[in-house]
C-alpha cells in the first residue's frame, strides 16, 4: 500500500444532488443538440440517413476532444485553478449560441458532401459541445476531490450513470416533447437558455470544491496497482468501446432507410446505447451480466437468420435487430465496468471510452462506405461481438451443435426466397437462436454459428437473383440485378431492399413502362394525358431511378430530372443496365445533378406543366419534399395551371393525410388514388402505388376529378409539415391500423 495525498474532507450535504445534476444537465444539453443540429441539416442533404451518421461521427470526435481537454485539465496541480480555466472556456463556448448551422459554406458538393457537412458542424457546434462534453469527466474528478467523506466518492461512476441517464431521456424528449411543441428557432433558444442555467450550476459545484480543493492535505490509503494500466487493457477498452459504436450506427442505418430519416429514428438506438451504460456502470444493474449474456445469446442468432429473409415483416426485425444490438451493446458496457480502473485514472479510461467511440463512428461513417460495396458493417460487427462473451472449455457436444448450426446456415443460404413467409422466417430464426444458445457457452463456437449464418446472407444475395452490379454512394446502395417474371427477362435497380426501375430486356417490349410508371398506374395515367393535351408539354421529375418515365415525352416536349446522387444518372445511362434514357425517349432527357430543394429553386418560375416528386432513398420517402416550403419551391417551378404530382408509396408509412395537410395549407387541391393491379397481373410489369395530384386551381385537375380511379385527398385533420415540424409515428400508427382492419 502507499500514501496519496487528497483534500481535507468538509462536503456540504447538497454537493452530491448539485454534482449530480450539473452532470445530468450537460449531459442534456449535449445530445438535445445532436438531433437538433442534424435536422435542420437534413434538408440540405437529401435527407439521406448518412447524413446522421457523418453527424454522430462527428459528434464523436466533438466528445474525444472534450474529455482529451478534460484530461489535459486535470494535469494541473490545483483544482481551483482547473475551475478557472473551465468557467472561462464556458464562456468562449457561449460566443456560439444560439447555435444554428453555418451558412458560409454555400450549397454542399454532388455526391461527396461529408467535408462540407464536418465544416458546417464545426463551425456551428463543435466548440460548445467539446466544452460540455468534458464535463461530465471533469465534474466526477472534482466529486472525488470534494467528498472523500461521502462514501460514494470513492466510486465517482455512480454519476456516469447519472450522466447516462440525462442523456437517454434529454434524446427521448426530443422527437415527444422539443420537436412537436417548438419550431426550430425556439428549441435553439430553449438550448441556449438552459446552457446559461448549467453554467450557473457549475459555478455552485465549483464553489463546493473551492472550500476543500486546495486545503491541508490528509493521507488516505491507496492501492499500490492503481498505476498499473497495461497497453492490453487500454486495448480492450478501446475495443469495447468500438463495437458498440458501430452497431448503434449500423441499426440506425437500417432503420433510417427502410422507415425515415427523421430523429425519431436516430433517437431510439441512440437511447439504447446510452441505456445500456446507465445499466453497467449502476451499483446493483437492472440486468445483470450472467442474464444479458443468456438473452444476447437468443437475440443474435435471431437477428443473424432474419438478415437474409426480405419478407419477414418491419417489426419482426426491428424487434430482432435492436434486441441484438442492445444485448450486444451491454455485454461490451458490462466488460468495461467491470475492468474500470483506480479514480485517480477516471479520465484516461473516459478518453479511451471515447477514442473506441470514434473508431467505431470513423469505421461506420467513412471507412466501412469505401471498403464494402454493400452494408456490411452491422452484420460484421455483430460477429465481432460475440467475442466479448466469456470463453469456457470446449467439449464434443458444443462442437457437433456448432457444426449442425453451420448447415442451417447452408440451408439457409439455398432456400428459394419464394418460399419464404413471415411465419416460417420467424420460426427459422427462432430455430437458430435456440441452436446458437446451447453452443453459447463458448464464445469462439458461438461465433462460428454466428458468421455462418451472416455469411449465407452476405454471399448469396437475399432476393436470389443474379447481380450486374452493386455500388455504394453517401446515399445508399445500388443493385443491378436480372428477374424472370411470366417468362419475361427483366434488369431490375434497387436501392436497398425497394426497386426503383424495371426494363424489359426483350427487344420488342423493351420501350414499356413498368412497375409504379406503367401506363395503368397512376403516374401512366397523368403523364399519358398531359403529353395528349400538350405534346409540347415540359416535365420535371424529381428522383431519376431507372429513367423509365422518358418512355413518355413527345418530340416536341421537353424532360428534365432531378437526381441527387450521380450513382444513379450514371446506371441509368449506362446502356449496359437501362436503356430508357438513351433509346426509348423521343427527346433528350437532361439531368440536373444534387439535392432538388437547391435545384428547383435555381430553375425558371413557372416554366413547368407537370412535376412529378418521385424521390426515395430505399423505401423512405425524404420528409423534407413534404414540407410547405417544399410545396413552395414546386408551385412556383409551375405554370399556373401546372400539376404536382406526388408518389407516396411506402411499406411503412401511411403518408396521404400529411401530404394533404400540407397541400391544404399552401392553397392547393388535392386529388389521391391508392392503384392495386388486377389480380394475377405481373407484379414487375404493373405494381401497386399511392400517388397524389395536387394543382393550385380546381379547375386544373377537372379532367382527373371526374374519373372514378381518384377521389378528394384526405388530411384527417393533421398539422401540416414543415421544415421545423414533421410527425412520423401518427403515419407509422395510421398504416399498421390499416393493416390490421384489412384496409
Amino acid at each position: 500500500m502507499a500514501d496519496i495525498a487528497v483534500a481535507a474532507p468538509s462536503p456540504p450535504r447538497l454537493a452530491p444532488l448539485v454534482f449530480a445534476g450539473a452532470v445530468f444537465t450537460s449531459a442534456a444539453l449535449v445530445f438535445l443538440v445532436e438531433p437538433m443540429v442534424a435536422k435542420s441539416i437534413l434538408p440540405l442533404l437529401g435527407g439521406s440517413p448518412s447524413v446522421w451518421n457523418a453527424c454522430m461521427a462527428f459528434f464523436q470526435i466533438a466528445l474525444l476532444a472534450g474529455y482529451l481537454y478534460a484530461h489535459l485539465l486535470q494535469r494541473l496541480a490545483r483544482p481551483r485553478t482547473q475551475l478557472v480555466v473551465h468557467l472561462a472556456m464556458l464562456g468562449i463556448a457561449a460566443l456560439f449560441l444560439p447555435i444554428e448551422a453555418a451558412s458560409a459554406m454555400g450549397a454542399p458538393p454532388v455526391g461527396a458532401p461529408t467535408g462540407w457537412l464536418f465544416r458546417i458542424l464545426l463551425l456551428s457546434v463543435g466548440m460548445p459541445f467539446a466544452v460540455l462534453s468534458a464535463t461530465a469527466p471533469l465534474l466526477q474528478s472534482w466529486y472525488a476531490r470534494a467528498s472523500h467523506s461521502d462514501p460514494q466518492a470513492s466510486n465517482p461512476y455512480t454519476l456516469y450513470a447519472a450522466s447516462n441517464l440525462g442523456s437517454m431521456l434529454a434524446l427521448l424528449s426530443y422527437p415527444t416533447l422539443v420537436e412537436p411543441l417548438f419550431p426550430l428557432s425556439q428549441q435553439r433558444h430553449l438550448w441556449a437558455g438552459i446552457y446559461v442555467l448549467f453554467c450557473a450550476m457549475i459555478v455552485l459545484a465549483g464553489a463546493l470544491m473551492w472550500r476543500g480543493a486546495d486545503a491541508t492535505p490528509v493521507r488516505v490509503a491507496a492501492d499500490d496497482d492503481a498505476d498499473a494500466i497495461g497497453w492490453g487493457t487500454r486495448a480492450k477498452w478501446v475495443g469495447l468501446a468500438a463495437l458498440p459504436s458501430s452497431l448503434m450506427l449500423g441499426v440506425t442505418t437500417y432503420i433510417s432507410n427502410d422507415i425515415a430519416s427523421v430523429p425519431l429514428f436516430w433517437v431510439i438506438p441512440l437511447a439504447l446505447y446510452l441505456l445500456t451504460f446507465v445499466i453497467a456502470f449502476q451499483a446493483a444493474p437492472l440486468i445483470g451480466r450472467e442474464r444479458a449474456l443468456l438473452w444476447q445469446a437468443v437475440f443474435v442468432p435471431m437477428a443473424a437468420g432474419l438478415y437474409c429473409i426480405i419478407t419477414a415483416s418491419l417489426f419482426t426485425h426491428l424487434f430482432a435487430y435492436l434486441g441484438a444490438f442492445f444485448l450486444s451493446a451491454l455485454v461490451c458496457h458490462q466488460g468495461l465496468a467491470r475492468s474500470r480502473p483506480h479514480p485517480k485514472h477516471l479520465t484516461e479510461f473516459y478518453l479511451l471510452i471515447a477514442f473506441g467511440g470514434v473508431v467505431g463512428g470513423v469505421f461506420n461513417a467513412f471507412v466501412a462506405p469505401v471498403i464494402f460495396h454493400t452494408v456490411l458493417e452491422f452484420p460484421l460487427v455483430l460477429v465481432l461481438c460475440c467475442l466479448a462473451r466469456p470463453a469456457s472449455a470446449l467439449d464434443a457436444k458444443s462442437l457437433a451443435l456448432a457444426a449442425l448450426g453451420i448447415a442451417c446456415a447452408v440451408v439457409l443460404a439455398f432456400t428459394p426466397a419464394a418460399m419464404w413467409s413471415n411465419m416460417a422466417a420467424v420460426m427459422l430464426a427462432g430455430s437458430c437462436a435456440i441452436l446458437a444458445g446451447l453452443v453459447s457457452a463458448n464464445r469462439f463456437l458461438f461465433t462460428a454459428v454466428i458468421a455462418a449464418l451472416i455469411a449465407q446472407s452476405v454471399f448469396v444475395p437475399q432476393d436470389k437473383r443474379v447481380e450486374l452490379l452493386t455500388v455504394r454512394s453517401f446515399f445508399g446502395v445500388h443493385r443491378v440485378t436480372v428477374a424472370h417474371e411470366s417468362g419475361r427477362t427483366y434488369h431490375l435497380l434497387f436501392h436497398g431492399t425497394t426497386v426503383h426501375g424495371a426494363q424489359p430486356q426483350a427487344a420488342a417490349s423493351r420501350c414499356t413502362p413498368t412497375t409504379y410508371y406503367a401506363s395503368a398506374a397512376p403516374m401512366g395515367q397523368v403523364y399519358a394525358a398531359v403529353m395528349r393535351a400538350n405534346p409540347r408539354a415540359h416535365v420535371g421529375v424529381i428522383g431519376l431511378g431507372a429513367g423509365t418515365l422518358a418512355t413518355y415525352a413527345r418530340s416536341a416536349s421537353s424532360l428534365r430530372f432531378f437526381e441527387i446522387d450521380p450513382e444513379v444518372a450514371r446506371i441509368a445511362q449506362d446502356p449496359a443496365y437501362f436503356t430508357y434514357l438513351s433509346a426509348c425517349a423521343k427527346v433528350r432527357a437532361s439531368i440536373v445533378l444534387g439535392d432538388a430543394r437547391l435545384t428547383m429553386a435555381k430553375e425558371p418560375a413557372h416554366a413547368l406543366d407537370l412535376l412529378l416528386v418521385d424521390a426515395f432513398s430505399a423505401d423512405n420517402i425524404p420528409t423534407h419534399l413534404l414540407t410547405t416550403q417544399a410545396f413552395a419551391v414546386w408551385f412556383h417551378a409551375l405554370k399556373p395551371g401546372g400539376l404536382l404530382m406526388l408518389h407516396l408509396s411506402n411499406r411503412n408509412l401511411a403518408l396521404e393525410a400529411p401530404a394533404a395537410a400540407t397541400a391544404k395549407a399552401v392553397g392547393a387541391v388535392a386529388l389521391m388514388q391508392n392503384f392495386a393491379p388486377p389480380k394475377g397481373t405481373p407484379e414487375i410489369a404493373v405494381s401497386a402505388s399511392q400517388v397524389m395530384l395536387l394543382a393550385k386551381s380546381p379547375a386544373a385537375l377537372a379532367t382527373f376529378a371526374h374519373d372514378k380511379r381518384w377521389r378528394p385527398a384526405r388530411d384527417d385533420g393533421v398539422r401540416p409539415w414543415t421544415d421545423e415540424y414533421t410527425n412520423i409515428v401518427g403515419p407509422l400508427v395510421a398504416l399498421q391500423v390499416a393493416m390490421w382492419r384489412g384496409k
